[in-house]
């Protein structure tokens, strides 16, 4: 994706282990200071897991109190309040249809928690298993459940993938806006926990701790004050037999301007932080550079996402 496109970022949210916002995020971000972790018990284990949690909400979101919201999964949760957040100066536009509004909600896991309940009931009791929790297993739930709650009947994606497919999501938006099959776009990374997902990053990457939530970006072809403009995504550079991930990290950065460190918004960093959670840290990584560059803490800023299993893809974002 090129510059000439125009695609402006519109607005962040998030909601991350340092708290719901994307002020906390950048507060966390500035200590450089990885958070405090907790305990998360594995069945059958003398030893619990560790992760680094959400914290409650200091107030019950107004949200939940929708039909579609108020039995849910907490990924769900966390990407409405983080798109929310994202579009707040545009919502009213969007939930009276003034504004076109495309969805694209990256995910890896998704809603593995009732996903596995649903699954214990079957095992258990195939006959008493609640269907109530079925439509919560679905990969796209969340992006349905954030298209109801707005109104909104445009474009509605779910995209499956590691960290890289955020920025993927990026992309196709400014392909929508372009051909104007869109006025807006929020894109969303989104996570939840639960302690099959722990245990499995334990498996794979025994130091990693484990954490979750979501992070959005509001996109729009038109400038507002104080936005930042999505320059570039560089081509995925795929993980391979043939192609490792440093080699792929290399050809990534060879397509980006060159940066100083505190312009590199990279996963390591973000991840030593806040911990891995998978599309949703490369959605922290992204709203940490807005933020930067649209306090003028730098002119620019790259964004590396090296993706746990798949691919590494960058960004850069400008005043």
């Amino acid at each position: 994706m090129t510059r000439e496109q125009n695609i402006f970022v519109c607005g962040s949210g998030s909601v991350s282990p340092a708290g719901w916002g994307t002020e906390s995020l950048s507060a966390a971000w500035e200590k450089k200071s990885p958070l405090p972790t907790q305990d998360l018990a594995r069945p059958g284990w003398e030893n619990p897991l560790r992760i680094r949690n959400v914290p409650a909400p200091t107030a019950r979101p107004a949200f939940l109190a929708h039909p579609r919201l108020r039995r849910s999964t907490s990924i769900a949760q966390f990407t409405v309040a983080a798109a929310l957040e994202a579009m707040q100066s545009d919502l009213e536009s969007i939930q009276s249809g003034a504004l076109r509004l495309g969805i694209i909600v990256a995910v890896l896991t998704g809603a593995v928690t009732y996903t596995r309940r649903f699954y214990e009931e079957v095992l258990r009791q195939p006959g008493t298993a609640s269907p109530l929790l079925f439509p919560e297993t679905v990969f796209n739930s969340s992006a349905s459940h954030l298209g109801a709650y707005l109104g909104s009947k445009t474009l509605n994606y779910t995209l499956v993938g590691d960290d890289g497919t955020f920025l993927q999501g990026l992309v196709l938006a400014a392909e929508w806006l372009a051909d104007d099959r869109i006025d807006a776009c929020v894109v969303v990374g989104a996570e939840e926990n639960d302690w099959i997902i722990a245990d499995a990053l334990h498996l794979y990457r025994h130091k990693s701790v484990h954490a979750f939530g979501a992070g959005a970006l509001y996109l729009r072809k038109q400038p507002v004050a104080g936005g930042v403009e999505l320059a570039a995504v560089t081509d995925s550079f795929p993980f391979t037999q043939w192609q490792h991930r440093p080699e792929a990290v290399a050809k990534m950065t060879v397509q980006l301007p060159s940066a100083r460190s505190e312009e590199i918004f990279g996963s390591d960093g973000i991840k030593a932080v806040f911990g891995e959670a998978f599309t949703a840290s490369a959605a922290w990584q992204c709203a940490l550079a807005v933020d930067a560059v649209r306090r003028g803490a730098v002119s620019g800023a790259n964004v590396h996402a090296v993706g746990i299993n798949q691919q590494a893809i960058g960004a850069r974002f400008v005043k």
